[in-house]
């Protein structure tokens, strides 16, 4: 199940929120996946479905980074990112160089 995390709130003069800085972690067994961005809003002090920064909740800031983000991609993203630390397309190394062993 992909979390989400509000980092920090930007917002203006009228205590409307203008940008929320987001991150998403998905996890699977011991790895895990993240993105993190920002979403814009642009809020209307007059309208009647405006929160003033005070009253807001993280699941209200959470529900409008959700509706701001196609969810479905960035769960694909995250899953892919974790099927590539199980199984890396591309691999390190040099071969003059052995790994340990353990006994």
């Amino acid at each position: 199940m992909m979390k989400f995390s509000i980092i920090e709130l930007e917002r203006n003069s009228d205590d409307g929120v203008i940008v929320a800085h987001w991150e998403a972690t998905q996890t699977s067994g011991e790895n895990s996946a993240s993105a993190y961005g920002t979403v814009g809003f642009t809020p209307n002090s007059s309208s009647e479905a405006y929160i003033p920064f005070p009253k807001l909740t993280k699941t209200k800031v959470i529900g409008w980074v959700k509706k701001a983000l196609d969810t479905k991609e960035l769960k694909k993203i995250l899953d892919a990112d974790l099927a590539e630390q199980v199984s890396p397309s591309v691999l390190t190394g040099t071969p003059w160089q052995k790994k340990k062993q353990t006994p």
